[in-house]
């Protein structure tokens, strides 16, 4: 799904004096980031019908890296310390992750899933695997694979 514009004659670049091939890099990114934002909200929503779209990348970043402190948590996902201390608490109501002592400096924390949060969250995480696997059978696996190193060379240079 495409948008456009009005339809009136405006040079390649949309006036803006930006490459098409960027203009063409937004327009796509803007598509996946909206269904991104939707299908998070609908994962979340999955492990635990009362969280947050958010909660489901804390629960990625939580099961890829193992404990983190909720201060490293917030500036990978991108959010105050505020932010984070507030969906820490609705996951720790719901049971879904706990805080451990830092073994490093005790007067910090580690915030870890419990093994209901990560249950939890890897059924949905594996259910999404496979709607990958088919809305990407046709592809040849070394197209995925270039996807998968674009998307991490860009997130990289975003970071």
């Amino acid at each position: 799904m495409h948008e456009s514009g009005t339809g009136s004659e405006a040079p390649a670049s949309g006036g803006s004096g930006v490459d098409p091939e960027f203009l063409a890099l937004e327009r796509e990114l803007a598509v996946l980031l909206r269904r991104a934002r939707a299908q998070s909200g609908e994962m979340a929503r999955e492990v635990h019908p009362e969280l947050e779209s958010a909660a489901y990348g804390l629960f990625v970043r939580l099961d890829d890296v193992g404990p983190q402190r909720a201060t490293d948590l917030a500036a990978y996902i991108g959010v105050g310390k505020a932010t984070m201390s507030r969906q820490l608490r609705a996951l720790e109501d719901l049971g879904l992750v706990a805080r451990d002592p830092d073994p490093v400096d005790g007067r910090a924390s580690l915030v870890r899933l419990t093994d209901e949060g990560q249950g939890r969250f890897r059924q949905v995480r594996d259910a999404r695997r496979m709607s990958y696997v088919r809305k990407l059978a046709d592809w040849d696996r070394a197209e995925v694979a270039e996807l998968a190193r674009l998307l991490q060379h860009f997130n990289v240079r975003s970071a």
